[in-house]
């Protein structure tokens, strides 16, 4: 697959850690009803929450107690690159291909970025965990614009402003 660019997220995807406190208060609110011996359906009823999660929470609760239902921060597998390699990784990403070598286009694919990564870290990464660290870092793939390579913008501009006005009279 070939990607035409990488388009920054504002978050690199999943929860913000907003996103996590807010769960993590109707984890809280749940607890509260355990206290009180509120039903399991009720508590998942006022919640809109499954069932099954509020087992899982109850569990959890008795066995830990509020502890057991803190965010654990974010998800996901550590990344075996640094902060600042990672922020090295972007602006070499940002420069574009043709600054590392890739001179045939102007696309990174995951090939690339594997390369590259190889190249500047020492670190191998498979093409799937390629595309996790670019997600991570907040990039993602956007597919090319297939256009003629015959195409003229200039033929297209006057077809446009002389012989369309034309034909719709």
């Amino acid at each position: 697959m070939i990607y035409a660019g990488w388009m920054r997220y504002a978050d690199g995807g999943g929860l913000s850690e907003q996103g996590r406190a807010k769960r993590e208060a109707v984890r809280w609110q749940a607890a509260y009803w355990f206290a009180q011996d509120v039903p399991v359906a009720e508590i998942a009823h006022r919640l809109r929450v499954s069932t099954n999660a509020v087992y899982t929470w109850r569990r959890r609760w008795r066995a830990e107690g509020e502890a057991g239902l803190a965010s654990k921060g974010p998800g996901g597998s550590s990344c075996r690159l640094d902060q600042p390699r990672l922020d090295r990784l972007s602006r070499a990403l940002e420069q574009g291909p043709a600054a590392h070598g890739f001179g045939e286009d102007q696309r990174w694919t995951l090939a690339r970025v594997a390369d590259l990564i190889a190249r500047m870290f020492h670190t191998r990464y498979t093409l799937r965990g390629v595309s996790y660290l670019l997600h991570r870092i907040g990039f993602s793939p956007q597919v090319p614009t297939h256009r003629a390579t015959e195409r003229d913008e200039q033929a297209i501009a006057t077809w446009r402003q002389e012989a369309w006005p034309a034909g719709k009279r």
